[in-house]
């Protein structure tokens, strides 16, 4: 596991692409993709965290935030290739995203998973992970609302 660095916004560019046709998802081409990785490694404003031999990835993003003074984190993506599934690859992605944000002085990081994503939502309560404020035990809910998509 390692960070990305900016020769490798291509890899993480097609393990997206893979990752959203996987899914059923739309996708920018290659070079649009590869361009919005390069932006996100060199601006600071987040990471993204590769497995060895490219068998997946996770993307995280970072803004700041009044409540503390470290960043708050947001896991935009986290993907193992199929084949390579069932091997602990996720969970080390996951350790590796959580080890970074520790040493970033990172005080929490928020994940949005489909509500009928069922082994996600398992894989991410495993790990410790909720659905409910951690302060008030209540349900938390993800509202979104897109402003147009650009390829």
């Amino acid at each position: 596991m390692r960070i990305a660095k900016l020769r490798d916004a291509a890899s993480a560019a097609r393990l997206l692409r893979e990752f959203n046709v996987e899914f059923g998802c739309a996708a920018p081409d290659l070079d649009a993709l590869t361009r919005r990785y390069e932006k996100l490694i060199s601006s600071g404003a987040g990471f993204v965290v590769l497995a060895d031999g490219f068998q997946g990835f996770a993307q995280v993003t970072l803004r700041p935030t009044p409540y503390s003074d470290g960043p708050l984190a947001v896991l935009d993506e986290l993907y193992v290739v199929p084949e390579h599934r069932s091997r602990g690859i996720g969970s080390r992605l996951l350790s590796r995203v959580e080890t970074e944000l520790r040493e970033r002085g990172c005080e929490e990081m928020h994940i949005s998973v489909d509500a009928g994503d069922v082994d996600a939502r398992r894989f991410y309560e495993r790990h410790g992970y909720s659905k409910t404020d951690p302060e008030t035990g209540k349900d938390m809910y993800l509202y979104v609302r897109e402003f147009g998509r650009g390829a």
